[in-house]
């Protein structure tokens, strides 16, 4: 089962630009690789993650097979005012992670 992990302030002034980085445990199976009996490991990648700040897309990524294992992804974004921040993971069986944090804004 993928681990997603979140970093990014609990606070921030408005307007301040603020760093938030995830991550997420999985293992990228790109479909090229072979099990130890040579049968072939079928792809399971992470396709697709979003951010969405107070309900509106912040930051959307396409991720494709050359993407390396537990994806780090780094990205900023602007205080606008107190609320959720979400993130959702999508594997290409249609499987979504998701996770969320709080940014109070003061």
């Amino acid at each position: 089962m993928a681990r997603p992990r979140v970093r990014l302030p609990s606070q921030a002034k408005p307007g301040e630009i603020v760093e938030v980085r995830t991550m997420i445990d999985h293992p990228m199976d790109s479909g090229l690789r072979k099990s130890e009996t040579g049968a072939v490991i079928p792809r399971k990648i992470i396709n697709r993650f979003e951010c969405l700040y107070l309900g509106e897309p912040v930051f959307v990524a396409e991720l494709q097979p050359s993407v390396s294992a537990d994806p780090y992804i780094v990205f900023h974004l602007r205080a606008r005012g107190s609320g959720k921040v979400e993130f959702r993971w999508t594997d290409d069986d249609g499987t979504v992670y998701r996770d969320e944090a709080t940014l109070t804004v003061v």
